[in-house]
């Protein structure tokens, strides 16, 4: 197990109640399960599974991406602008 501290912006932030949270999970564990704890955990997060992104290291990780010890992980929900 590891302790990730795992970033979050925005609307996940709001729904987390914190700019960063720490969770103990596997080493090695991929982004897209990093995000089921995360929205099993917090399930306001439920209403942006599906077009919520997480970054690993500062780039965008696909689902499967495994995430280490050390890694920066951050939660970015879709942002509108004009």
């Amino acid at each position: 197990m590891v302790k990730l501290q795992v970033l979050a912006f925005a609307g996940a932030r709001d729904v987390i109640g914190a700019a960063s949270v720490f969770v103990d999970v596997e080493d090695g564990l991929t982004a897209a399960a990093l995000l089921a704890v995360l929205c099993d955990r917090y399930p306001g997060l439920g209403a942006y599974r599906g077009s919520i992104r997480v970054a690993v290291n500062g780039c965008y990780a696909l689902g499967d991406e495994r995430i280490t010890s050390g890694d920066e992980v951050a939660l970015i929900p879709p942002v509108a602008g004009g």
